[in-house]
């Protein structure tokens, strides 16, 4: 049976995005549009192979996976070299491009997806730096065209970052939701931007704290104990904008204003809108409407679902400690 999906890049990003698709019970082809020797496609493919049970195993490891399991799912990966490529895209209804991060790259292997691929297959490209707006132009019927960019480790991080440029067609869109939804990745949408979401937030999180490193402000270990168990605790459990309504946008505005004359004038500013929300009284959860409109919701039924949240975060990271009985004198 032909394989519904198909990854093309057999690199670590097309491995992890195999393996999800298998974990998920799909079968999907892993292709390789390099022409190579016959021994180098053979070691290409067996240490493709040994990366995925590897993955698979350590799942097993950590208790997540059936060892019972590990074969099946292996074998609904399916090996493709460039002289069997053209028939494995043929059948497939969802592409995922993942070869290097050149336009070059990307060009040649998108004219090879636009020979071979069905006109009904919905085309994806993986990249983390190249916008969908000029990788349509590369696309032959580009109303079946975004990009999709995964988080490390393609097969655990559920996040996938949908970015359709403004002739993908809805319906393309849709299906590629409901796929995603289906092998439990929680797909998110953003427009045509470099960084997406997550790298483009993560940038200025990782650049800050080097920088603090560097000034001495607080030692790797400490910066590290303070995001996981701070920062990360808090932002697993509210998102981050809905962190600044449940906080008040007139804290962040206040502390923005505070460390921009402290520390940098420009990494500290906070953007027009959160000075507009402020003029018009737009604080969030306080006002009842900020980033979000609070004025039909249970407040009090709202604020004990975060404090759920919270401390399921605590309990799962070991660092919620039950009451004192007794007092210590």
């Amino acid at each position: 049976m032909a394989a519904r999906y198909a990854a093309v890049g057999a690199g670590r990003m097309g491995r992890g995005i195999a393996i999800a698709f298998a974990y998920a019970g799909h079968r999907i082809a892993l292709v390789d549009l390099r022409r190579r020797t016959e021994e180098a496609w053979r070691q290409l493919a067996d240490e493709a192979r040994a990366e995925i049970v590897g993955s698979l195993q350590g799942l097993v490891q950590l208790g997540a996976l059936d060892p019972a399991l590990v074969d099946p799912i292996a074998s609904r990966i399916e090996f493709v070299d460039a002289a069997r490529a053209a028939g494995a895209l043929a059948e497939a209804e969802l592409v995922f491009e993942g070869v290097p991060e050149t336009l070059e790259a990307k060009r040649d292997a998108f004219s090879f997806l636009n020979e071979h691929c069905r006109d009904d297959a919905i085309l994806t490209s993986t990249t983390s730096s190249i916008l969908v707006t000029q990788l349509a132009e590369l696309v032959r019927r580009p109303e079946r065209f975004l990009n999709m960019h995964w988080l490390n480790p393609a097969y655990m991080i559920p996040v996938v970052e949908l970015s359709a440029h403004a002739g993908t067609h809805a319906d393309v869109v849709h299906r590629a939701r409901r796929i995603m939804e289906s092998i439990g990745k929680l797909p998110v949408l953003c427009g045509a931007a470099p960084g997406y979401i997550v790298p483009r937030l993560q940038a200025l999180v990782m650049n800050e704290a080097a920088r603090m490193v560097d000034e001495g402000v607080a030692t790797a270990e400490e910066i590290d104990k303070a995001t996981r168990f701070g920062m990360g605790l808090r932002f697993a459990a509210l998102g981050v904008v809905e962190f600044i309504d449940f906080g008040g946008a007139d804290i962040l505005h206040h502390a923005s204003r505070e460390m921009s004359a402290s520390i940098d004038a420009v990494r500290y500013a906070a953007p027009p809108v959160i000075g507009r929300m402020v003029e018009e009284n737009r604080l969030g959860l306080k006002s009842g409407r900020g980033f979000y409109d609070y004025s039909d919701r249970d407040v009090a039924a709202y604020r004990r679902d975060v404090l759920q949240r919270t401390l399921g975060m605590l309990g799962h990271a070991g660092m919620w400690q039950p009451a004192a009985a007794t007092t210590i004198e």
